[in-house]
């Protein structure tokens, strides 16, 4: 029995491996208008991420990943505290981004703690990403925020089932009323009382097949939308607001079909069951995608239909960018460089967006980034709105 012991401990301290990574990064943005809100011109923010895994066994591994930030605009905060749910408002000192634990045996596998959870097929907009929360400080610029939950997959190659428990609901970080990304009225004093969190818990499931010719899903969700509405009372001389995040039901589908000369990909999902404050309305997006040499292409089409109208105003760029045409159109120069373009375009002519980007790496470590970023369009827009947002920022990356 030792012996047998012995062995079972010298498998496992063999089959245990530690890795990790992670990168600093500095950037600067430079507006060359100010906004009627914010004056300011220059922002500067630096970014340490770490991210480390540790598999036990071949199917058992942990995942963990912090970040640690800071900026002059006052986007982050300054209190020295460990954030876990992303409930801030503005984006924490520290945080843990990611820490779970993943099982896999056959065809099935667990992940539980926070983690990030992305559904869907489309790349211009993912109306079926129900457990992807986004920072939306910068509104154009955004990254996915991680959430707090239990996911169990289940199948092979042809046909998955995915099954998402979520206990607490992780909200999208919203522009800060008193800076330049704010949609908020000029001229009228805006304060903002404690947010209406939800407290009960979301789940989705969504069944995914891989066919010869076809790829294509079908998902649910049950929970809160992560973007918020706003509840307003009018103070003297101004208004105090309040996030509320309203009951969802989301029925969604999603497919590829990879054609001669192009892959054809469309998705799209109806929101529902939202009460008398929000409307219910179907989002459907359509592209298409070619790969050829260096180039990667992609454009398409996202549009809404509204089946109810609300009461209540809220912040959605996810609707804010549908009526619109949204494509992309990346080129590798080499094994350092590369440039982006993309962009959006509304269909009535009111609002667009474009973006440039250049890369280049320098060595093992060292990556530097210029992007120039030009919004036009009218106030009225919800593109149009950041006309005078217009940029050029600057990044420089050192990774470890």
């Amino acid at each position: 029995m030792r012996v047998f012991l012995l062995l079972t401990a010298a498998a496992l301290a063999s089959a245990q491996t530690f890795t990790s990574r992670g990168f600093f990064e500095t950037g600067a943005l430079l507006y060359p208008q100010t906004a009627p809100n914010d004056s300011g011109r220059a922002a500067g923010d630096a970014l340490l991420r770490y991210e480390a895994f540790y598999t036990v066994t071949p199917g058992f591994q942990f995942a963990a990943a912090a970040d640690a930030r800071t900026d002059t605009h006052r986007q982050t905060e300054r209190e020295a505290r460990v954030s876990w749910w992303d409930r801030e408002r503005q984006r924490p000192a520290f945080e843990i981004r990611r820490l779970s634990a993943a099982y896999s045996r056959g065809k099935l596998t667990v992940e539980a703690g926070k983690q990030f959870i992305r559904w869907g097929k489309a790349d211009v907009l993912n109306p079926t990403d129900r457990f992807a929360p986004r920072d939306f400080l910068g509104v154009v610029e955004s990254e996915f925020l991680g959430v707090t939950a239990a996911r169990v997959t289940y199948g092979g190659q042809s046909n998955t089932l995915d099954a998402v428990f979520s206990p607490r609901l992780t909200p999208s970080r919203i522009p800060l009323l008193n800076q330049r990304w704010s949609a908020a009225a000029v001229g009228i004093h805006v304060q903002e009382a404690p947010p209406d969190f939800p407290g009960g818990p979301q789940f989705g499931l969504r069944w995914n097949h891989i066919g010869q010719s076809l790829e294509y899903s079908f998902s649910f969700y049950n929970g809160y939308d992560n973007l918020p509405l706003f509840r307003g009372q009018p103070l003297p001389g101004g208004v105090i607001v309040q996030r509320l995040y309203p009951r969802m039901r989301m029925y969604g589908m999603d497919g590829a079909a990879p054609l001669r000369l192009v892959t054809f990909k469309w998705e799209a999902a109806y929101f529902g069951g939202r009460g008398g404050a929000a409307d219910d309305y179907v989002i459907y997006v359509a592209q298409l995608e070619r790969q050829t040499g260096e180039w990667s292409l992609t454009a398409g089409y996202a549009g809404e239909a509204v089946t109810s109208h609300g009461s209540a105003a809220g912040f959605s760029p996810l609707r804010g960018f549908t009526h619109s045409i949204v494509g992309r159109a990346g080129y590798t120069i080499d094994t350092n460089r590369s440039v982006a373009i993309e962009g959006v375009a509304r269909q009535n002519g009111r609002g667009s967006w474009v973006r440039g980007e250049y890369s280049q790496t320098f060595g093992q470590h060292w990556r530097a980034s210029a992007a120039v970023a030009w919004i036009r369009g009218e106030q009225g827009d919800f593109v149009g709105q950041f006309h005078s947002n217009s940029h050029a920022g600057l990044k420089l990356r050192y990774s470890f």
